[in-house]
């Protein structure tokens, strides 16, 4: 059975229902606990699961972060609360040079599976140092899952899947569409890393979209399909790892790709998957792939010029029939 739920509420379900679950699982943060977390996703864990569990945090991400990687070390299932994805950079040096390489430098014989959760992208008019899409510098290090949901139901289930991972995950979730309502289902359940969906079948040209733009994606092949053209929208779900097969069978069938991404253009996770089309594809492509990401400038807090930072449905719709031309 499902029920209808926003993304924050999906989040904040799996969370609880984990807990409940698994007493090794804890949540450690800023404002976690009575205040509910600055997005309230850990609204009420507190008063079920008590401060022991629920941790309120100092102001030191790479203070909690690294606790967290010890907790980890030793059997526990921390989830880290880091509030925007911009404040990762605070503990680079826990994820990086602990968290991704302890299992590596032991030979398997350790593990860290440790959860960081934070709200990633642009949006809110939150500035440069609160609105940042830092999906793909975090994929660039070995070791390191990365998570990118892009609806409530997947929200849930791939945190879940995140916890039970023996490896260091970061979940990051687009605040954009923490409001948006979904079919959620009842239960804990998973949604496996490193597996894709297709969210709408087509025949004429393959979108690839990651987080958000993924509802950008939809939007613009429902505009496309009033003229008969015929758009397969792919969801990766993570980065780390791709479903790179499922991406390069799409294109193989379609004959044309367009990557949408919310991050910068340059050196970024568009760049990647257009990389894998162009190996895995290349002899079904009839054009060049093409990519509709944000431009490389630090993210305006001005509303007008935020929003020309951000992919819109005219964009992706513009670029769909240039690709087909």
């Amino acid at each position: 059975m499902s029920r209808n739920l926003t993304m924050l509420q999906a989040i904040n379900e799996a969370m609880r229902e984990l807990m409940a679950d698994d007493d090794r699982v804890f949540v450690i943060g800023e404002d976690v606990g009575r205040h509910g977390g600055s997005f309230q996703a850990t609204a009420g864990l507190v008063d079920q699961f008590g401060k022991r569990r629920v941790v309120d945090a100092p102001i030191s991400e790479a203070g909690f972060t690294g606790l967290a990687v010890g907790a980890a070390m030793t059997g526990l299932r921390p989830i880290v609360d880091l509030m925007f994805a911009d404040f990762i950079t605070l503990a680079m040096d826990q994820l990086i040079n602990q968290a991704a390489k302890y299992r590596y430098m032991t030979g398997g014989q350790a593990q860290v599976p440790l959860v960081v959760r934070a709200a990633q992208g642009a949006g809110q008019s939150s500035a440069a140092q609160h609105s940042q899409a830092v999906h793909a510098f975090i994929a660039n290090v070995p070791g390191l899952k990365v998570v990118l949901p892009s609806n409530p139901a997947d929200a849930k289930g791939l945190l879940v899947a995140a916890v039970r991972d023996p490896n260091p995950v970061v979940v990051l979730e687009p605040k954009m569409a923490y409001g948006h309502k979904g079919h959620v289902p009842e239960g804990l359940y998973e949604v496996p890393l490193g597996v894709g969906n297709i969210v709408r079948p087509g025949k004429h040209v393959t979108v690839v979209a990651t987080s958000v733009l993924v509802s950008v994606a939809v939007k613009a092949a429902q505009v496309l399909a009033a003229d008969g053209i015929e758009v397969e929208v792919i969801d990766p779900r993570t980065l780390v790892p791709l479903d790179r097969q499922l991406i390069v069978d799409s294109v193989s069938r379609t004959g044309h790709a367009v990557v949408l991404d919310e991050g910068p253009r340059s050196f970024g996770a568009s760049a990647e998957i257009a990389a894998t089309i162009a190996e895995g594809a290349f002899d079904f492509l009839e054009a060049p792939v093409r990519r509709v990401t944000a431009p490389d400038v630090p993210v305006p807090f001005n509303p007008r010029l935020e929003r020309a930072t951000i992919p819109d449905v005219d964009t992706v719709v513009a670029t769909v029939r240039e690709v087909l031309s």
